[in-house]
């Protein structure tokens, strides 16, 4: 909180809470891949707390991490909720960047302000964590939808593949950071998953043991993504959710090689379900905010 910012009524922090758990709940609500079981672990009022997280000075870095080889390529979920939180953080007047490797870093550098990850090199990571932690001095270091290392140092996809070839590290930024970290995951092998062990354990997967400070769970991880935004838009008192691009990011994506993970298959999905599952979500997300913003008094708790 900063001086200049008022102290919530306890009311109004209740309130703030209820609705973080209504948004929790919608984001696993088709229980896909067993996050509602991993929900049961995680403290209620994450995304309240995750949205917390991007309250910054102004210009404050913020770096997202995204990105999960598919075959050759990479898939639609992640980079569509990172380039919409990346989005988000513009309207917030913060600093963004888009972490990733190649090929998706060669795609998103051309609209958008990235720093690139080297891939196949996990010999160096650490090193080369702490080189561009300490070029760029975030304030938020954020994953979703990226590989998470295994108790056995290598990454592994849902199909229980090892595809540490095509991968680029990510983990030590979190590992190594100076700041707060919020991971976004949907399947137990993506980084943040570390947090929740005990949970993963009935799950048909190679879990990554890598941590992070604040854990949000999703059917979709893009689909987390839009449920911060709209806890933000509440936060901020303004809908960040209005112009919401689901369709146009998922259209960019594909035409420049995006595949669906589940399916591998270049179409307008997003782990095998239709890009209408994803707008409609976002619809249900601003119908659960909209209440809020639109409230004259609204005081965002401290």
């Amino acid at each position: 909180m900063t001086p200049s910012q008022p102290t919530a009524p306890a009311s109004k922090v209740a309130d703030f809470f209820a609705l973080s758990r209504q948004i929790e709940l919608l984001l696993t609500a088709r229980n896909l891949r067993g996050m509602q079981q991993v929900q049961q672990q995680l403290r209620p009022g994450y995304i309240l707390r995750a949205a917390r997280l991007f309250n910054l000075p102004a210009g404050s870095t913020l770096l997202i991490g995204t990105g999960f080889p598919v075959l050759d390529t990479f898939e639609t979920d992640g980079p569509v909720g990172a380039i919409a939180l990346y989005q988000a953080a513009q309207a917030l007047n913060l600093n963004p960047y888009l972490v990733c490797g190649k090929p998706l870093f060669s795609l998103l550098a051309q609209h958008y302000q990235c720093a690139e990850l080297p891939v196949n090199q996990l010999q160096g990571r650490v090193a080369q964590a702490r080189q561009l932690l300490q070029q760029l001095k975030p304030a938020l270091v954020l994953s979703i939808e990226r590989p998470g290392l295994s108790a056995a140092g290598i990454y592994v996809n849902m199909r229980g593949e090892d595809i540490s070839a095509r991968c680029a590290s990510f983990d030590e930024l979190l590992n190594q950071a100076p700041c707060p970290t919020l991971a976004i995951g949907d399947g137990g092998n993506e980084i943040g998953m570390g947090n929740v062990q005990a949970a993963l354990a009935g799950l048909n997967i190679t879990p990554s043991i890598t941590e992070c400070d604040e854990l949000v769970v999703a059917d979709v991880s893009n689909w987390a993504a839009w449920g911060i935004i709209a806890m933000l838009s509440v936060l901020q008192g303004r809908d960040l959710l209005a112009n919401a691009n689901l369709l146009p990011l998922l259209q960019f994506l594909t035409a420049n090689g995006c595949i669906d993970g589940v399916t591998r298959q270049s179409t307008l999905t997003e782990d095998g379900l239709p890009y209408q599952a994803g707008e409609q979500l976002i619809q249900q997300l601003q119908a659960l905010v909209q209440p809020y913003i639109s409230e004259p008094d609204n005081v965002a708790p401290d």
